[in-house]
């Protein structure tokens, strides 16, 4: 493979990185509203906290995709 494919490559992992992250704060918003009502559906927020959790897996694995360990 070339740099460019290469740089096209983390190019379009760093966009979906950033949408990863502004999915994981608009749950965090949900999550965070739905707890301040009075009656939070305890079904719902588990789900939220779950999609949450899933959205933060995935970023994860994004961020070792773009910076590797290197064991020196």
């Amino acid at each position: 493979m070339n740099d460019s494919g290469m740089m096209e490559t983390s190019d379009v992992l760093r966009v979906e990185l950033e949408v990863l992250r502004r999915e994981h704060r608009d749950l965090d918003d949900a999550i965070a509203a739905l707890q301040e009502t009075q009656r939070a559906d305890q079904l719902r927020l588990s789900r939220l906290k779950r999609q949450k959790l899933s959205l933060k897996d995935k970023i994860s694995r994004l961020e070792d995709r773009l910076l590797p360990d290197i064991i020196a």
